[in-house]
């Protein structure tokens, strides 16, 4: 089996080296270990640095223009040839650390879909933020009304999937809007999904935190767009 890490990335000169230095020492159990880095248009030196890796097992791809998170997991996931595939961010807020407990339930053969929680308790959190705690929780409560899961973290990075479950949806939203829509369209699927208690190191804007305010109203209505109206994964 191989394992397929996708890494949407837009001006993190500062920690690209870093995670992907911590992706290659990940352990993923005995599979195969694929990672896919998706430069989103970085301005910041960020492709400079990209250019230098040359391994095997890293794809690195480049938009021609800024196009938004969620374009840059469209055109991950279409180059990725894993039978299971991991959602990393570059920004080091999520420890690659994790994929072990992270890939657990699909190797035990319960799960279709994983994803990491925050809030699930007995892993090291960085304290910072309280209003995006009660943001967070308060969007996850309102997409598990329209979807009924009983999620803890739809916000959250770390989204696992079996390949031929990805197959099976179309993402359309091309910036943040992302992780509420593909929690709409899994929950129409006939998959089992698992939650995972991870490690988070939240970071500040000062250090580079891209999402705000504007992101959350648009996470509001993204769960209504593909909640409200049951629009069809694909």
């Amino acid at each position: 089996m191989k394992v397929s890490i996708v890494v949407p990335v837009y001006n993190e000169k500062d920690t690209i080296e870093t995670i992907i230095s911590r992706i290659n020492k990940a352990r993923v159990y005995d599979l195969e270990k694929e990672i896919i880095i998706v430069d989103d248009f970085s301005t910041d030196g960020t492709r400079d640095i990209l250019k230098k890796y040359s391994d095997a097992n890293i794809k690195i791809l480049y938009h021609e223009k800024n196009k938004g998170k969620g374009a840059a997991l469209r055109t991950g996931f279409g180059n990725a040839t894993g039978d299971i595939v991991i959602i990393q961010d570059a920004d080091l807020e999520y420890d690659p650390a994790d994929y072990e407990k992270l890939l657990k339930p699909f190797l035990d053969g319960k799960a279709d879909v994983v994803y990491g929680s925050r809030f699930m308790g007995g892993e090291p959190h960085r304290v910072i933020y309280f209003w995006h705690y009660v943001g967070n929780k308060l969007l996850t409560m309102f997409s598990n009304m329209f979807t009924n899961l009983n999620l803890t973290d739809m916000e959250t990075c770390y989204k696992i999937f079996k390949k031929e479950v990805l197959d099976k949806i179309r993402i359309e939203e091309d910036r943040f809007g992302f992780e509420p829509e593909v929690t709409a369209k899994v929950s129409m699927l006939n998959v089992r999904i698992y939650e995972v208690g991870i490690s988070y190191s939240g970071r500040s804007y000062a250090e580079g935190k891209k999402i705000g305010i504007k992101d959350g109203f648009r996470t509001l209505y993204v769960i209504i767009k593909y909640g409200l109206f049951k629009r069809r994964p694909n």
